[in-house]
């Protein structure tokens, strides 16, 4: 017998609707989850498991008496402990702010608060999003429900393993240079980072305010779909917010993919890659291929010199957010967050202006080879998930620092703010393969179809990890109550 937890959202609310599950029954075997196996994986940081029960049951009163109501009604979500929540903490992984409760709600929050869904609590966070590994929290090290000893990558790896580990449908997160897109490689899951300006980042504690983006970490593209028709569109609290019409994404997932021109950049995406990581997205390429896309090989120039740019970009603004605090509780920082901060004082305001040329420059660049191909698509990260002590990596020989390697192909399209999904193409060594999709600035709609078109005729994001080992070894589970706030 399938269980709840099982369920992907788009059959659990055909279940809701049909009144063959109700909110209450969903919630439970999450909540079960959660508790057998959550001390493992350390996703959540606070579970609001009695708000979530009270919210449950008055979903259920209205499911009963045949009210109408969306599609993501009664549905539950976790929510990366970086979006601000009303009454419940939010501590961004830092001992900083531990006992911090907002008094708003995060737009992200409010919006799927709106469409009926029901918060289960906060998701473990690398230290203020400010890492690629989720090692570096106040609430202790995520871990890959596809193998224990690895990271789930970041900074959203406590989303990541949640929906990985059947503890959660979806979940929010935030991409500064890969932060949802990473995770969901490593865990095999799909994720989204939209347009820049697509989803209001209002609310959200902010890495780096001109990077930023609010995504989503969910099973299947059709999922995440299902999402972004409910967080996209204008808002007023966030400056950078797109007022543009928000497209029926579920519909627009329907149609073929013939004629779809897939752009593959090789330089640098595919040749600082792994072997069977390369192996594994070509496959996926083929693929495509055989559902009617043409392949044209592409090159963006001056690529390579993202990394100094993103990195200019992130420790200028980050050493601002942070200031005045620094100067006061710098004891509550972790040393390493604390040293990049730090070194954010040090980025000369040339450095800063040159760092924005370039992001200019590349958008240009990016465009350009966009008016000769629809789509790029590559790995998501050019190696598999990395142990969580080891801080190298080997690739063609080479020796490079497992931070560096994670985001390589993720942060430029930070940079450019392009909309871009990760979704699992495959498996190398009993780890996840991720290949990413990018696209033209707010052709979501377009994105989603070819990652949809793709899951349609594979299996891959059908997968997931084996834990019945952690069940025969006799998991502890939590007391929910001490993560719960009072």
């Amino acid at each position: 017998m399938t269980e709840p937890w099982e369920l992907d959202l788009a059959t659990m609310s055909e279940a809701v609707a049909s009144r063959r599950l109700l909110p209450t029954e969903i919630l439970a075997s999450f909540l079960q989850r959660i508790e057998a196996f959550d001390d493992t994986f350390r996703a959540f940081i606070t579970v609001t498991k009695e708000a979530a029960q009270k919210s449950a049951a008055r979903a259920d009163a209205t499911v009963n008496r045949s009210q109408s109501h969306g599609p993501l009604f009664g549905l539950p979500i976790g929510h990366k402990d970086v979006l601000c929540t009303t009454g419940t903490r939010t501590t961004a992984g830092s001992m900083r702010l531990k006992d911090w409760i907002p008094d708003r709600d995060a737009t992200a929050v409010a919006r799927l608060a709106q469409a009926g869904m029901i918060s289960l609590g906060k998701l473990n966070t690398h230290e203020f999003a400010y890492g690629s590994t989720n090692k570096v929290s106040l609430h202790g090290a995520t871990r890959n429900p596809w193998d224990t000893s690895r990271t789930t990558g970041g900074s959203s790896g406590g989303s990541a393993a949640a929906v990985a580990a059947g503890l959660l449908p979806a979940a929010t997160g935030t991409d500064t240079g890969g932060s949802v897109r990473a995770p969901s490689a490593c865990c095999g899951l799909t994720g989204l980072k939209p347009t820049y300006g697509r989803i209001s980042r209002y609310g959200a504690v902010p890495l780096s305010w001109s990077l930023d983006h609010v995504g989503i970490v969910a099973r299947t593209v059709f999922d995440a779909s299902m999402l972004l028709e409910a967080l996209a569109g204008h808002d007023l609290l966030d400056p950078a917010s797109a007022n543009l019409p928000v497209p029926p994404y579920v519909e627009s997932l329907s149609g073929g993919i013939e004629g779809v021109r897939i752009g593959v950049p090789r330089r640098m995406f595919f040749s600082q890659a792994q072997d069977e990581v390369v192996d594994t997205v070509d496959s996926a390429i083929g693929m495509l291929r055989n559902l009617g896309a043409r392949t044209v090989e592409v090159e963006i120039p001056d690529i390579e010199k993202y990394r100094a740019a993103s990195l200019a970009i992130v420790l200028a603004e980050a050493a601002d957010y942070h200031a005045d605090e620094l100067r006061t509780e710098s004891h509550l920082y972790s040393d390493e967050v604390r040293e990049y901060i730090e070194l954010g004082d040090h980025v000369l305001a040339k450095d800063y202006v040159r760092a924005q040329r370039y992001r200019q420059m590349l958008g240009e660049s990016m465009r350009a080879v966009l008016n000769d191909a629809d789509y790029l698509v590559m790995p998501t990260v050019p190696i598999l998930a990395p142990l969580l002590d080891e801080d190298s990596c080997r690739i063609g020989g080479k020796t490079e620092s497992v931070d560096t390697a994670l985001l390589r192909n993720t942060e430029p399209f930070n940079l450019t703010g392009l909309p871009a999904l990760a979704l699992p193409c495959g498996f190398a060594h009993g780890l996840p393969v991720s290949m990413q999709i990018v696209g033209r600035p707010f052709d979501e709609a377009g994105v989603l179809r070819l990652g949809h078109a793709y899951q349609m005729s594979t299996d891959w994001h059908a997968a997931r990890p084996d834990l019945s080992n952690l069940i025969s070894a006799g998991t502890k589970p939590f007391a929910a109550s001490m993560r719960t706030p009072s």
